[in-house]
């Protein structure tokens, strides 16, 4: 069985102490083996209790992020990059520090819809850092996810041939593609293809829904996406994404474009989740055994 996991948002919008608490509590009580912590506001988190609080719980860890425009490593500008490589260097700090070994998202290009396409000198800028960064990230034991968004969250990797091809140019044993079915929903044909492309490169993967709610209540083809990990024998951890204006903090719920609530009650969400995950997961590898 796939090490399942549950991203904080669904908990809690931001890592003060008393949230910390609760967000670490609630993932165990709901039956998950990883948490997934979101790095945009680090400065607030007590790394200490953090930590202390993971370990207590027996917890695994994942840490992610997006970069920002002013801190930007596919922008031309020398001084947007080198603040997005000491904000990627500072993730995998944390990330280490916390005791996690994943550190993933959008580490190659601000999280926004950019007025247009990505020029060749911002992807070189990019590919660049993100060389510098798997070599600071390998030296602490960390794996580096390039999470496949949609064209509104990115100009420079939308599907997963794309995050293959930068993993070429990166040419770092410890860079993985990290695909995330909401995504794949905006941008890929199917949801098997992109999986199998990967292959061995694939080193997380996101569960979400096509309206960010509960699985199951939109359109993705979850038993595809399934049926696609178990041929590749996918062994890595597997995500539940969900995000509520209720719970997220306004701004990132603004840069996610959550207008509307599919959901107000985060345990309730998280459990479902996981049977959903485990049943699916269960269901493809039991179809690849008696076929």
């Amino acid at each position: 069985m796939n090490p399942l996991g549950v991203h904080a948002l669904v908990w809690a919008g931001d890592l003060s102490p008393e949230s910390t608490r609760k967000v670490i509590s609630q993932t165990k009580k709901a039956g998950y083996d990883l948490l997934e912590l979101s790095l945009h506001g680090p400065k607030v988190m007590d790394l200490g209790l953090t930590r202390d609080l993971l370990q207590e719980h027996q917890l695994k860890l994942g840490c992610s992020r997006g970069l920002t425009f002013e801190a930007d490593v596919s922008s031309e500008d020398p001084a947007r990059v080198a603040r997005g490589i000491a904000m990627l260097e500072q993730g995998v700090t944390i990330t280490a520090d916390l005791g996690g070994k994943y550190f993933g998202g959008i580490l190659y290009g601000a999280m926004a819809k950019y007025p247009g396409p990505l020029s060749a000198k911002g992807r070189s800028n990019a590919t660049d850092a993100l060389k510098r960064v798997a070599d600071f990230a390998l030296k602490k034991g960390v794996t580096l996810g390039l999470e496949v968004v949609n064209r509104y969250e990115s100009n420079q990797i939308n599907t997963a041939l794309q995050a293959l091809e930068l993993l070429d140019r990166v040419n770092a044993p410890n860079v993985v593609v990290h695909l995330d079915t909401y995504h794949m929903n905006i941008e890929e044909a199917d949801f098997m293809q992109p999986v199998l492309a990967c292959g061995k490169r694939l080193g997380y993967v996101h569960i979400g829904e096509s309206n960010r709610g509960y699985l199951g209540s939109g359109t993705i083809d979850f038993a595809q996406f399934f049926h696609a990990l178990a041929m590749i024998d996918y062994q890595g951890v597997i995500t539940f994404e969900s995000f509520s204006s209720t719970v997220v903090n306004e701004d990132l719920s603004n840069a996610l474009a959550i207008w509307r609530n599919l959901w107000d009650d985060g345990m309730d969400l998280a459990v479902h989740a996981r049977e959903f995950m485990a049943n699916g997961v269960q269901a493809a590898v039991m179809a690849k055994t008696h076929r």
